[in-house]
């Protein structure tokens, strides 16, 4: 089991975001993106002010983060600019003096507090080391050579997605993981047995993600 004192937050931003430009200190409904995601963490009854870090390197995102009662993690111009390998990107690995970590996307302005909480709990709750943030799906997939990689439901004839069997797939919003396991390559789990990671349902709704400027839109609107 994990105390909550080994376990940090980080919620990591740059501006240069290609397909939607300055998404992250855009106009979003009168705020942005950071400061709905950054307000929600800090309002927790649950998560200590002290143990959430905001990883920035651009001056407009420094600026939002001094806003509000949280640790800046200076993030270099490599990590924030270059596309590098994990210890690039999460720098702050070996940086920061916490057993654990949960990373908290910052794309995601519907997700609740309480989700967040939820996944802390869950997370404290269990021996493994990654736990993954995930939507369940109930619908038929294939892989490019045509081969079903669902079971298909006993007794069914026809496409019914109340039958079919549940899968998962990577909500991009909530990461629990080991700071000493990022130093070897592995993030949230290794991805490659059972339960590793451990996998968090987050409705689809709470997990919408921005990445295209029509999503952007669509979210503020909501």
């Amino acid at each position: 089991m994990k105390k909550l004192n080994e376990i940090c937050f980080i919620v990591q931003a740059r501006v240069n975001s290609e397909r939607v430009p300055k998404k992250m200190i855009r106009n979003f409904a009168g705020t942005t993106l950071v400061d709905i995601m950054l307000g929600k963490l800090v309002e927790s009854k649950l998560i200590p002010n002290e143990q959430i870090y905001f990883s920035v390197y651009d001056k407009e995102l420094i600026d939002i983060g001094n806003k509000y009662n949280i640790n800046i993690f200076n993030r270099s111009y490599k990590s924030a600019n270059i596309d590098g390998g994990m210890d690039v990107m999460f720098e702050w690995y070996n940086k920061l003096p916490y057993k654990y970590v949960i990373l908290v996307h910052s794309c995601q302005p519907l997700i609740k507090i309480d989700t967040i909480e939820k996944f802390l709990q869950k997370y404290m709750s269990i021996s493994e080391d990654g736990l993954l943030g995930v939507i369940e799906k109930k619908n038929y997939f294939w892989n490019k050579n045509g081969n079903m990689l669902n079971k298909w439901p006993e007794g069914e004839d026809l496409i019914n997605t109340k039958a079919v069997e549940v899968t998962y797939e990577a909500a991009h919003c909530l990461y629990g993981a080991k700071m000493s396991s990022i130093g070897e390559g592995v993030f949230a789990g290794s991805y490659r047995k059972v339960n590793d990671p451990v996998l968090f349902p987050v409705s689809e709704f709470e997990s919408f993600d921005i990445d295209y400027d029509w999503q952007f839109k669509l979210a503020e609107s909501i």
